[in-house]
């Protein structure tokens, strides 16, 4: 085995990344009208300058900036979107379990009130940011996915009026996407992620019903997603890899859905046009390793065994061994290894300090060299 050139690398992480105290106090008094935008993000520069040095120290092959500009991993990227908007007058409210019980996560909920598109680019000044603070890693970019919108909203936040046809509100969402994709092209970026929490969850009966009750087609709907991002992707430019990313929830240590990823698995190994899967496998809510026997040959799966939910850290032979039973199903060439998620999908953070999370990633840098080579 060797190691790989191109992404996803055989040691990769998702994304996110602890905010540290300096941001997350930063945050807070602009908040409280102590400090200019301008100012937030010169502490957001110094942040981010420190978290690509430690990444590249710990010999990982990409870099993200941790999505520290960010206070949720999807919204912040959505509500830019032309004709995509707050509706403070309703809430969303997501429960997510953990070991010690509930918690719930409220938000406005989403509103399409316009056309979809996309009047100037998005989060491309944050990859330039980026990109210039790199050196021997490739700047990685993270985006929730199209399909989000869908999931996320259903029938009932979209406007009759605007789209009566949702066939005419995915070409126009495909569309916006396909203009951002070709912008950060342009910027140089090489290495793009889709992250797409509805891929996961509807493997999971109860928020299938959940689905359901918000108007949507359960059964048919990560088909609809499948050709969202597929549309999205189709002018990608050349040498740009995409991949996607499929948790289960992340909020606060805790998560929404559970099950494994069979009930997607064939239509989304083997339709979706990326070029590698992050995989979510820490723990007995993610399902076995089966449905890995419906990935193409020329597809690649980053297995997500290192848990982000606690600090706790794992042996490097149990992680092997998990490997291992995933070659029953998958060649080890394609596979990869990675944290389960973020460490942070929300400013708020998980429960874990940064020096556990650095002993996290530089986990799966060393067990992936003692793997692949």
């Amino acid at each position: 085995m060797s190691r790989r050139t191109t992404p996803p690398f055989r040691a990769d992480h998702v994304g996110s990344l602890l905010r540290p105290p300096a941001l997350l106090d930063a945050r807070k008094r602009l908040a409280e009208g102590e400090i200019t935008r301008q100012q937030l993000r010169e502490f957001e520069d110094e942040a981010i300058t420190d978290v690509v040095a430690m990444q590249e120290e710990i010999g990982l092959s990409s870099a993200t900036d941790g999505e520290f500009r960010r206070s949720a991993w999807h919204m912040d990227f959505l509500y830019q979107l032309d004709g995509i908007s707050r509706n403070d007058d309703s809430r969303l409210t997501v429960r997510f379990h953990n070991a010690d019980g509930d918690i719930e996560f409220t938000t406005p909920e989403m509103r399409i009130s316009g056309r979809i598109g996309l009047g100037r680019t998005i989060f491309t000044d944050d990859f330039t940011a980026l990109a210039q603070r790199t050196t021997t890693a490739v700047p990685k970019l993270t985006l929730p996915s199209p399909g989000m919108v869908e999931y996320r909203s259903g029938r009932a936040a979209i406007d009759e009026s605007v789209y009566p046809d949702l066939d005419a509100f995915r070409a126009d969402l495909a569309a916006a996407y396909a203009a951002e994709i070709r912008a950060l092209g342009e910027l140089g970026c090489r290495y793009l992620q889709l992250d797409d929490t509805s891929l996961a969850y509807l493997n999971d009966p109860d928020q299938r019903a959940q689905f359901a009750a918000r108007g949507g087609d359960p059964q048919t709907q990560h088909l609809r997603t499948i050709e969202l991002m597929n549309a999205a992707l189709a002018g990608r430019p050349d040498g740009m890899a995409v991949t996607t990313h499929m948790c289960r929830g992340n909020y606060r240590s805790s998560w929404a859905a559970e099950g494994s990823y069979e009930f997607v698995a064939e239509a989304l190994f083997g339709e979706l046009d990326v070029e590698g899967f992050f995989l979510e496998f820490d723990d007995e809510r993610s399902g076995g390793f089966e449905p890995l026997r419906f990935v193409p040959r020329d597809k690649v799966v980053v297995l997500g065994l290192v848990t982000t939910k606690r600090g706790e850290l794992e042996s490097k032979d149990a992680l092997k061994r998990r490997i291992e039973e995933a070659t029953r199903y998958i060649d080890l060439d394609q596979l990869c290894l990675s944290p389960q998620c973020g460490f942070a999908s929300t400013h708020e953070g998980n429960a874990l300090t940064v020096e556990q999370e650095i002993a996290k990633l530089r986990l799966v840098t060393e067990t992936a060299r003692e793997v692949w080579g």
